[in-house]
């Protein structure tokens, strides 16, 4: 087999595409023959020693991807050899094989394609937690979605319509406000050049949002949080501007509303049940056009260095996918 290997966790520069000993699953597991695989913003984190889950040395990266399972572990029972599956193994993706236990593997139905399993779980998994569990959203509430145009914020967008909310999509440009709408965004701000408590409260006439979906951060949350609804939901997914910002607590008392985390891998890990449940009504969202990853654009898997640059110099629009 052939993979990304990060021996030294300094940077992407670090990565070296090499030849390794194909492996074999143990009891417990399957391995994968990768058709493609997604670059999510943990994958450049761990690369840099910076996320908060440190593998030992050297791992391969890429958390999440899909193809056909070649080899099957000898306790593994409800997965077959020549199977089409999606995985979300936090490591070992950026590769042509890989080696994932079996309860963290998604059968795909027929006529998903692999483009799309590949960006599908951690992001769709997130989100449905996210918004239907964590935040209970329910039909006719409106939500804002901080960072709308990336891989979390394209697929919240799309799993709040299917909920029948209202959308307004926050974004850094026109171009990618744009994009928000054409996918289901029933209004959007453009963060960068608008007023945006302002034009929030125009466009909920001064009630604010019920549910701020916030995989951003940084000098965001305030602003948002200042404009959130009685009762309102604050989910917490992530700090891709860099910075973990600090709340005044003085601001969820006198709106009555809730700062909520969201954990979807310790979720998963706790409550695997209820998290199949969730991947399997995503999956028949799938099948009905309901949602689709959105894909910035795919590349070879041998030029992952050009994709983490892409993603580091925010340019990507939904999911970058790498292929076998």
């Amino acid at each position: 087999m052939q993979a990304w290997l990060c021996e030294n966790p300094v940077g992407v520069e670090a990565l070296q595409w090499k030849e390794l000993p194909t492996p074999e699953p143990q009891a417990n597991q399957v391995r994968v023959a990768i058709r493609a695989a997604s670059l999510n913003f943990p994958d450049l984190l761990i690369v840099q020693n910076k996320y908060q889950h440190k593998p030992p040395l050297p791992f391969v990266p890429g958390s999440e991807y899909a193809g056909v399972i070649d080899a099957v572990g000898s306790d593994v029972r409800h997965l077959q050899v020549g199977q089409a599956v999606a995985a979300f193994g936090g490591t070992g993706g950026f590769a042509t094989h890989a080696c994932v236990d079996a309860h963290l593997v998604m059968p795909l139905p027929q006529g998903f394609a692999f483009d799309d399993a590949a960006a599908f779980i951690l992001t769709y998994g997130t989100t449905h937690h996210a918004l239907l569990d964590r935040a209970a959203l329910k039909a006719g509430e409106t939500v804002l979605v901080l960072g709308a145009a990336g891989g979390v914020g394209t697929a919240a967008i799309q799993i709040a319509k299917a909920a029948d909310a209202r959308v307004i999509a926050g974004a850094s440009s026109d171009e990618k406000c744009a994009l928000c709408r054409e996918i289901g965004a029933d209004a959007s701000i453009n963060y960068a050049s608008e007023n945006f408590r302002e034009r929030l409260r125009e466009l909920t006439g001064g009630k604010g949002p019920d549910v701020i979906y916030d995989p951003v951060g940084g000098d965001l949350a305030e602003p948002a949080f200042r404009s959130i609804a009685w009762r309102g939901r604050y989910l917490v997914v992530g700090f891709a501007q860099g910075n973990i910002p600090a709340l005044p607590l003085n601001l969820p008392l006198l709106k009555g509303a809730s700062i909520v985390g969201v954990f979807w891998g310790d979720f998963a890990r706790r409550e695997p049940k209820a998290n199949a449940a969730a991947l399997a009504e995503l999956a028949r969202w799938y099948a009905e056009g309901k949602v689709k990853p959105v894909i910035d654009r795919t590349l070879p898997m041998p030029q992952l260095r050009e994709a983490y640059q892409r993603m580091g110099s925010r340019q990507v629009r939904g999911k970058l996918v790498m292929t076998n």
